[in-house]
């Protein structure tokens, strides 16, 4: 079992910088991928970023190349999200996600544990 906590959110004036946290506990192996994920009000959830553990390969929504970076810290078992640049369209729920063996890092279905969200709010 794996559980997985978020941090980080809040609410910021666009043009913010905001940095979101996702710690990770319990049987997380060398062989897993970790996510973030966004929902807002009436939307569908959408893949923002990811990040295999091993830290060679990341991906990014093209709504958010450039101005979000993903990265790990393996001794901490934490993956975090820096978002810069925020304006109002980026205002959601994100959630951590972990999946082992992914192969598409922006599909939800391929991640099997999921946190509980973190609200960002983004205010003009």
């Amino acid at each position: 079992q794996v559980q997985l906590v978020e941090s980080g959110g809040g609410l910021v004036q666009a043009g913010a910088s905001l940095r979101l946290s996702c710690a990770a506990s319990g049987r997380t192996f060398s062989t897993y991928a970790t996510g973030w994920f966004r929902q807002a009000p009436g939307k569908e959830r959408e893949f923002v970023a990811a990040i295999r553990w091993s830290g060679d390969s990341t991906y990014y929504a093209d709504s958010v190349k450039g101005r979000f970076t993903i990265s790990r810290d393996g001794a901490k078992n934490t993956v975090y999200l820096q978002m810069n640049s925020l304006n109002v369209a980026d205002t959601a729920v994100y959630y951590c996600a972990l999946g082992h063996w992914v192969s598409h890092p922006d599909k939800p279905d391929e991640y099997r544990y999921w946190g509980q969200g973190t609200q960002v709010t983004v205010s003009s």
